[in-house]
């Protein structure tokens, strides 16, 4: 009978892929239709102006750390570690600060019912 190997562990807090103090994507696992993401931030914020307007929707996890994202209807979600949000699909968002010891994982995924999280006049219509 031949064996199947035992699968590898990995530690999200282990060493990091490199010594800089960029804003680091790594690939945990690609599937058709997903994919997980580990991301860490060092303390790197969204650029002025830019927004990240995704086809997917993403599940954001802060796994250490704290960060503020800010979306385009000016509501802003202050995040601490264990803190968690679904993200649909071309909802407007950025990260306006983060922490230097920031480490999030993120699954993009499609969303087949992208829904606004505002009407025009900022009423809120969708909570998570």
């Amino acid at each position: 009978m031949l064996k199947k190997p035992i699968p590898k562990t990995t530690n999200l807090f282990g060493p990091q892929p490199s010594g800089e103090k960029t804003e680091q994507f790594i690939s945990i696992l690609r599937r058709p239709g997903f994919k997980l993401e580990y991301i860490v931030s060092h303390g790197q914020a969204s650029e002025p102006g830019f927004w990240y307007d995704q086809d997917d929707a993403e599940w954001v996890l802060l796994v250490r750390g704290h960060a503020v994202l800010e979306f385009e209807n000016h509501e802003s979600s202050q995040l601490k570690a264990g803190d968690y949000l679904l993200i649909p699909a071309r909802c407007k968002h950025r990260i306006t600060s983060c922490s230097d010891d920031a480490v999030w994982l993120t699954l993009h995924f499609p969303d087949p019912q992208p829904l606004p999280l505002s009407t025009p006049d900022n009423k809120i219509i969708r909570e998570f």
